[in-house]
């Protein structure tokens, strides 16, 4: 085989930078490569080498991502389940789709415009690949949809969900439609014409419009406007309810049969329902920036004008409508997906969450307290400090409350005398998070308080951007990351002045900070005041706000200068031990598996003999079970009501069990580009938790898929005479039922 040289551009392609080397510019990589290297973040990756390249040894990312959410659209298929909470993975579906075409499609196009000849390191162009998720895409499209009108909004109906049109409601009915019109609808609607002196309008990003096309019945000419749809008033509007009945009307519908009200004057050939998306993926030059801030500003203003990669529209469109679409946005009939009926089912949620149908929906989850936080009723409530100080314990959600637990933390450091200061690092919060009130009120009182904020976490700048502001008004320290890195690691560190000293209590989790998302996300998180650990999370904090050009880690795998290197020596190990013929075993579970380099070694350990399970939520680039190659390699996918989130690693590693949890995928952007940390998990009853989950995983015979060497992904059916194992239920009924760290029905594996 070929020796391939590594560079990250290959792996992770970014197209700007790609142009920066073909214009010859290579100051603003230089001047990061210098601001690294003084913060000792900087890898040198050019001595790596990647033995493997094209089809025969990896998946192509985009359509690895598009499996993954068939399996999502499969869960709105399953009868199993139930059916507000199908119609909702109909949501989930075209949700994702929003993002892929933001984000991947997005990044395809700019490739392929700026002339790249690049191949993916499954040996695909950037034109190959938008050409391939184009014919996938519309497979998908007639799944989700055929799925929705065809099984699920007959079946509504039967429940008494009726979604009818204008024209189907009965008199009364039309008359709750009229009124809604006229108070809620007509006076925030704002027509455009389109003429000499009115220019096509800007569309703005998912939003729905109708396409009018006009004519003047005294001069005979005919006129383009446009009707944004409000979205600010409900998709589906509730013009009749009464007991387990409600009949709802889509909104585009409403207007649609009232688009005449709009143009007196004027006769209305045509209304059509359209929608675009636009490009999230822009160019960044912040190495260059002085303002880091300034530059993520402008970008979210860039990114509303940014050109548009997807055409949704009516088929009943008139062909000439389509072209003046097609001709004003700029685009090509590659970027059109034509839909018969409804456009935009990401409001699918609004009917999945409708009140008063509980019976259509799961049993409500509410979190548990974890065994370590409870205390008897006669007791006096003991501090979090206290309890972390008799050994180190780790929270599961959403099946432990994170408000409880990791909420606490930081509410009870805030309100702790003793406390001196509180750091951590923000990824993604909610929109009116508790734990930012409680940094300002912490700052507010005197605390010292340092928050490291990612201002440039995708689709959550101006959130972050709004937070940070705050937090500086409150006189917390803000540092806004590095040029170049994004901060993912999920740490947060208190100081507390105690009778024999200073100690530092920390919390490093696999999900962010964020209450909402904690209550769907699967997430773990670990409580320690280790000294090391707390050592190298300070050491962390000093390096993201300093310089600390030789900063080493004693426990934590931290990325981008460690992790890589640390993670594979691990498996170096395992290899090791398989060919001396010792036991030889990892297991790991993450989001996505991407990387070429990770991916080539677990390559080399299955022909070595090591026995490897890979739990991978979505997107995965390595070929399990093939010849020659991959023959002791599983890889499983679970998917369900909540959405794997954390990141588990496992090495036999010669007997000693290494456990460890953390932020980061085994995908070049986590290794290389992010600044990350890997915790090792060394209590025996934690280790044994741990051990119970990943078994819960390979054991499941209801929410797990297997890859196949065909890159298709396979339901494990549940075996004759075999009990159902379901994670999610397993996982509520365990921290429901039982404080004990391993249930005896599980066993290892």
């Amino acid at each position: 085989m070929k020796d391939v040289s590594y560079s990250p551009d290959e792996l992770d392609f970014d197209p700007i930078q790609e142009q920066k080397k073909r214009r010859g510019k290579k100051v603003a990589n230089k001047k990061k490569n210098e601001v690294l290297k003084e913060k000792g973040l900087h890898k040198d990756l050019r001595s790596s080498t990647l033995k493997i390249f094209g089809g025969d040894y990896f998946f192509n990312y985009e359509l690895s991502w598009l499996k993954f959410n068939e399996r999502v659209l499969a869960e709105a298929k399953n009868e199993k389940n139930k059916l507000l909470e199908r119609v909702k993975f109909i949501g989930i579906v075209c949700s994702n789709l929003d993002e892929f075409f933001q984000k991947r499609v997005g990044g395809l196009k700019r490739q392929q415009h700026a002339g790249v000849k690049t191949l993916s390191v499954d040996g695909m162009s950037a034109s190959d690949q938008l050409s391939v998720i184009r014919h996938e895409v519309q497979k998908m499209i007639e799944e989700y949809r055929g799925c929705f009108f065809n099984e699920l909004v007959p079946k509504l109906e039967e429940k008494g969900i009726c979604i009818k049109s204008y024209d189907d409601l009965t008199d009364y009915q039309k008359g709750v439609s009229d009124k809604f019109f006229e108070k809620q609808i007509y006076p925030i609607i704002t027509p455009l014409a389109v003429d000499e002196s009115h220019p096509f309008p800007f569309i703005s990003n998912q939003s729905l419009s109708l396409a009018v096309e006009l004519k003047n019945p005294k001069t005979g000419e005919k006129h383009f406007a446009r009707i944004k749809i409000p979205s600010n008033r409900p998709r589906f509007i509730q013009v009749f309810r009464r007991g387990n009945k409600v009949v709802l009307v889509p909104i585009e519908d409403l207007i649609t049969h009232k688009v005449q009200s709009f143009f007196p004057g004027m006769k209305v050939l045509s209304s059509n329902l359209f929608r675009v998306t636009r490009n999230a993926s822009l160019e960044r030059n912040e190495e260059e920036a002085e303002d880091l801030l300034e530059i993520i500003e402008d970008e979210l203003r860039e990114r509303k004008f940014a050109e548009i990669v997807r055409l949704e529209i009516d088929v009943n469109t008139p062909k000439h409508i389509k072209k003046y679409l097609i001709k004003n946005l700029h685009i090509n009939w590659n970027d059109v997906y034509e839909m018969n009926g409804t456009i935009g089912l990401v409001d699918a949620f609004e009917i999945g969450s409708l009140t008063g149908f509980s019976r259509l929906k799961s049993r409500g989850w509410l979190p548990v307290l974890h065994p370590a936080l409870r205390h008897e009723v006669d007791e006096d409530i003991p501090s979090i400090f206290q309890l972390i100080r008799e050994g180190d314990f780790m929270v599961h959600h959403p099946y432990h409350s994170f408000a409880l637990s990791t909420q606490r933390f930081v509410e009870e450091a805030t309100k702790d005398p003793k406390v001196l200061a509180i750091k951590q690092t923000l990824y993604r919060t909610s929109k009116d998070s508790p734990l930012m009130h409680s940094l300002m009120q912490a700052a507010e009182d005197g605390k010292q308080v340092a928050v490291l904020v990612e201002i440039k976490a995708r689709f959550d700048e101006e959130r972050n951007i709004q937070w940070a502001q705050q937090l500086e008004n409150y006189g917390v320290h803000v540092a806004y990351g590095i040029p170049g890195l994004k901060i993912h690691t999920k740490v947060t560190m208190v100081v507390r002045e105690e009778a024999d000293g200073l100690r530092t209590y920390c919390h490093i989790g696999t999900g962010n900070y964020n209450p909402d998302t904690a209550q769907l996300y699967e997430d773990l998180g670990l409580f320690t005041c280790d000294e090391v650990i707390a050592s190298d999370i300070t050491d962390i904090f000093n390096l993201l706000t300093g310089y600390a050009p030789d900063q080493t880690f004693e426990k934590l795998m931290v990325a981008p200068k460690h992790m890589r290197n640390q993670m594979m020596a691990l498996i170096e190990f395992e290899i090791n031990e398989a060919r001396e013929g010792r036991p030889a075993r990892i297991i790991a579970k993450m989001n996505s598996l991407e990387d070429p380099m990770i991916i080539q070694r677990l390559y080399e350990a299955s022909e070595a003999g090591v026995k490897i399970d890979l739990i991978v939520r979505g997107v995965c680039r390595l070929i399990p079970g093939k010849e020659g190659l991959s023959t002791n390699i599983n890889v499983h996918s679970v998917i369900g009501r909540f959405l794997e989130h954390s990141r588990i690693f496992y090495f036999n590693n010669a007997g000693n069990h290494v456990y460890a949890i953390g932020s980061a995928d085994w995908m070049h952007r986590n290794l290389d580009a992010r600044v990350e940390a890997i915790v090792p998990i060394e209590k025996k009853n934690l280790k044994k938790y741990l051990q119970f989950i990943l078994n819960v995983y390979l054991k499941d015979n209801q929410q797990r898929w297997m890859l196949n060497t065909d890159g298709t992904y396979t339901r494990i059916q549940k075996k004759k005479g075999e009990g159902k194992v379901s994670t999610h239920k397993v996982l509520m009924n365990h921290v429901k039922d039982s404080a004990e760290p391993i249930p005896r029905e599980i066993r290892s594996q």
